[in-house]
């Protein structure tokens, strides 16, 4: 199939004023400018709206707490241990959820989504479209991060518990704690083949999910709302060589310039909520707009479900009318997401090779009025 009479924004490239995008078995085979030979394709005529990448969200946790249900559809925090890295978010996400489709419809084609924030160690996030049933039919990429905590959530899960932590640096404490035991269990596993004579060390299930953190294979994804919570986070990263992204960061506007400096990634949001616990109290889409004029690599997220995932496109809109630049922000929702969580083989442009995940709008995707005339995943049209 090929769109033809686009006004495309690839997001890797200068604006196409008017375009063509070719598919070819799900895939993006050519982006370029009008006119075209298109003889004996299927052709669809954009007729001048705009295309957009698949919008990209990079954190949420969609299927994890399941639309309109209890404690029956709550799968998001095992919060009976503190340090649970060997979670895995594909066992517990309900891809039938009636979310997926509501994503699916505004334009989302690609979500992170996996555990919240109750634990100082909560397990491993994953990469997955919208589009589809069963969970191995939509990965992108499992496991994509590693979750983890600092902040009020643990305090206020476990203090209920009457356990540890109750404070910050217990939190702290905890994820040191295991991520050195996981160096500790790697070191013996590689010296026991060296060594004939030395014991391999007994299977250690949560040992076993941090060594790909440990060996800065896979990144972690720390939940940090306060200022301190998020030099907390570059301090453990430093001290165990972690690839690490700051997830929220609502205080990360008021030290912009020391988070440049360290090249800390952050993914912004919840935009559009309220002020709802201490640590938010400096809320404000601003942030946005002052991170990017420092030079920091940002995403906008909605953390469904505290901000449904179909407004996710709303926040970016929000981040436009506080300063942020407009086509910054579409890149906040397109290519920066799947960048920073290294996923940008597959999408967050419109490039050739990459999966055809494509928006097409009348009006500006940005508007609060403006909904998607089709939405193509895998080049598959669902809307």
């Amino acid at each position: 199939m090929v769109i033809i009479n686009a006004r495309i924004y690839a997001m890797d490239r200068p604006l196409i004023q008017s375009g063509y995008v070719r598919i070819e078995n799900g895939i993006i085979a050519d982006v370029g400018s009008m006119p075209i030979e298109f003889a004996g394709e299927e052709v669809f005529d954009a007729e001048g709206k705009i295309l957009l990448p698949g919008f990209v969200d990079a954190h949420s946790h969609i299927g994890m707490w399941e639309d309109g249900m209890g404690f029956e559809g709550d799968d998001g925090n095992e919060d009976t241990d503190p340090a649970t890295p060997h979670l895995r978010a594909v066992d517990a996400i309900n891809p039938i959820d009636r979310c997926f489709t509501e994503a699916l419809e505004a334009g989302v084609t690609t979500v992170i989504t996996g555990p919240g924030s109750a634990n100082p160690i909560g397990g491993q996030l994953c990469a997955m479209k919208t589009a589809g049933r069963r969970i191995e039919d939509m990965v992108i990429k499992a496991p994509i991060a590693m979750k983890m905590a600092l902040g009020e959530n643990p305090k206020t899960v476990y203090h209920g518990k009457n356990q540890t932590p109750v404070t910050r640096m217990a939190t702290a404490a905890i994820i040191r704690e295991h991520l050195a035991q996981a160096r500790r269990y790697d070191e013996n596993i590689r010296r026991s083949d060296k060594d004939s004579d030395i014991e391999r060390p007994e299977y250690d299930i949560k040992c076993e999910a941090l060594l790909p953190v440990i060996k800065k294979e896979l990144p972690v994804h720390f939940h940090a709302h306060r200022l301190d919570d998020i030099f907390t986070a570059h301090r453990i990263a430093a001290e165990f060589d972690l690839d690490y992204v700051i997830v929220h960061g609502t205080q990360a506007h008021l030290a912009a310039d020391l988070l440049a400096a360290d090249k800390t990634r952050v993914l912004c949001g919840p935009l559009l909520c309220d002020r709802s616990k201490p640590e938010m109290r400096d809320l404000t889409p601003r942030c946005t707009s002052v991170l990017h004029q420092a030079g920091v690599k940002l995403a906008i997220i909605t953390d469904h479900p505290v901000i449904p995932e179909q407004y996710l496109s709303l926040c970016a809109g929000l981040a436009v009318r506080d300063g942020l630049p407009y086509e910054e922000a579409l890149r906040a929702i397109t290519l920066s997401p799947a960048e920073i969580c290294g996923i940008d083989s597959r999408v967050g442009s419109i490039t050739p090779g990459k999966d055809a995940d494509i928006v097409l709008f009348a009006d500006d995707p940005l508007y609060v009025t403006a909904k998607p005339y089709a939405v193509f995943c895998k080049g598959q049209r669902f809307v």
